[in-house]
């Protein structure tokens, strides 16, 4: 082929391109955009348990936790729905923000969005931290969603455009590693601001949210835009000459052609979120719809949300549950490095599939802790450290097999299957179907703790069951395939390729005879 190109093991082509400083330091400096993701995923959940932030804005719940004796249903202390549209309201403004940013990232570029989604996070934070009416809180929350939904649909498809294919799954997880960055320093910070004399620190962890905004706003006005991003366009010069300094070699001729000729043919779809539904697109689709919504169904997010209400709930103190919390962060970022070093050379399904059973045997081991000490009476009498310490320690294992699988993986791969003229849609619908589950399950969580009771583990472990078979059955391997090429994955699956017949590619296709739910 052009430009000394070979085929690659994964079925796509092998273009030439190193591992260079360049290319790191940029994206890191895009992946940084899930500071803000996380460090609202951990500040929510510890907020809402501090005493001083209850009494002043939900003083239903705050009465209700103070006045609670052991023999009254535990389950029930934090269930009302005011306290938790706090929390999930931010997740139906990213809705709505991420699909606007589909239009935004195709025509003003990646960087761009990127750059909104800072503003908006830095206003939401002000608004937070000064909040002295509900309303205002929530407010602020609608604005903190409109940046995430910006940033979250744009940072995923810059760093998969930008990564060399060989490391793209690493350079990728980088953007969830920022989002356990942000958790961990956010429980860390509820600990320390939960101390302060006055009963103030909740304004201190909700305005620290500026701190992130700031540094992604400094970020976006260095970061080059993609090369994709910018022949799509029409700035060929320009994307050339950025695609040779990101890849480090004298000569990347092949990728840059296939890129043209990706745009060349984006161009051609006038409507791409009419295109997106057609046939040949159903696998993107499918994926694009069923990985974000299994993430959040893994129950994570109740973890990430409410740790502190969780273990203030099975009988640790309220130090004792922030701590709690921030022992699990640091567990979620280690385990995210791991995900860092293993992807590119074990594979995105294998991480799938072994984390899922990992966090399905968690997910039995802390039903039964809790139903057997809790019961369906929510009355559990003395806890000993043991006890607690055992629930820590599994909850710990649980959040280290989502941190190395499902949670990164749930980012990378929707952002390297798509095919340039359908990424952004694609990309936005991603990024709804996992808000619009965050939301759902931020805001009906204490509600199911309360009538569910330690079944509520049960259900989650439902959820990963039926996860990791669609996985098995569906999902083929992507590592190592250049995104330009992706399809050719699609098309040799034995059962997504049937989604291409009569597809003039020249692509050969395998022959019915081979099977294997995962063959790619």
């Amino acid at each position: 082929m052009a430009g000394g190109v070979v085929v690659a093991g994964g079925g796509g082509k092998d273009y030439p391109g190193r591992f260079t400083f360049n290319v790191f330091i940029t994206c890191l400096a895009a992946a940084v955009g899930g500071l803000i993701f996380g460090y609202d995923l951990g500040i929510s959940g510890g907020v809402t348990s501090m005493d001083p932030f209850l009494k002043k804005f939900f003083p239903d719940v705050y009465e209700k936790e103070t006045t609670i004796t052991p023999s009254d249903d535990q389950y029930c202390t934090f269930n009302n729905e005011t306290l938790t549209l706090f929390t999930s309201s931010l997740y139906l403004a990213a809705l709505v923000s991420c699909l606007a940013a589909s239009t935004i990232t195709r025509v003003l570029g990646r960087r761009i969005t990127y750059l909104f989604g800072g503003i908006l996070f830095a206003v939401g934070s002000v608004l937070n931290a000064a909040a002295f009416k509900v309303w205002m809180l929530l407010v602020g929350r609608l604005f903190l969603g409109l940046g995430i939904g910006c940033v979250n649909q744009s940072v995923p498809i810059y760093l998969s455009e930008v990564a060399p294919h060989r490391y793209r799954g690493a350079l990728n997880i980088m953007f969830q590693l920022m989002i356990t960055i942000g958790i961990l320093v956010a429980n860390f910070l509820n600990y320390g601001f939960a101390k302060i004399e006055g009963g103030w620190g909740w304004r201190l962890s909700l305005g620290g949210a500026l701190v992130p905004a700031v540094i992604i706003i400094g970020s976006s006005l260095i970061l080059p835009e993609t090369p994709n991003s910018l022949i799509e366009r029409n700035h060929y010069e320009e994307a050339k000459a950025q695609l040779l300094k990101l890849r480090g070699v004298p000569n990347v001729d092949a990728e840059f052609d296939d890129i043209v000729k990706a745009s060349e043919a984006s161009k051609k779809v006038k409507h791409p979120w009419r295109n997106i539904v057609q046939r040949k697109y159903r696998a993107q689709l499918v994926m694009s719809i069923c990985i974000p919504m299994f993430q959040q169904l893994t129950g994570m997010n109740v973890i990430v949300f409410y740790a502190p209400v969780l273990f203030k709930t099975i009988g640790f103190g309220s130090n004792a549950s922030l701590m709690s919390a921030a022992i699990t962060g640091v567990v979620n970022c280690v385990a995210t490095l791991v995900s860092i070093s293993t992807v590119d050379k074990f594979g995105r399904r294998s991480l799938f599939l072994e984390g899922g059973l990992q966090m399905l045997i968690c997910q039995i081991i802390v039903a039964s802790a809790i139903g057997v000490k809790f019961g369906v009476s929510g009355n559990p009498g003395h806890l000993s450290k043991m006890y607690c310490g055992f629930v820590v320690a599994t909850i710990c294992v649980y959040v280290a097999g989502f941190a190395w699988s499902w949670g990164p993986m749930g980012w990378l791969v929707p952002s390297e299957i798509l095919p340039l003229e359908i990424r952004s849609a694609a990309m936005s619908i991603n990024v709804a179907v996992n808000m619009i589950f965050t939301f759902a399950v931020a805001q009906v969580f204490t509600l199911m703790l309360c009538h569910l009771k330690f079944g509520l583990f049960i259900v989650f472990g439902v959820c990963v069951v039926i996860m990791n078979i669609f996985i098995y059955k569906f999902f083929p391997e992507t590592k190592g395939v250049p995104i330009e090429e992706m399809t050719i994955v699609w098309k040799k699956h034995p059962y997504w390729r049937k989604f291409y017949d009569g597809d003039d590619s020249g692509v050969e296709l395998p022959s019915k005879k081979k099977t294997g739910p995962g063959s790619a």
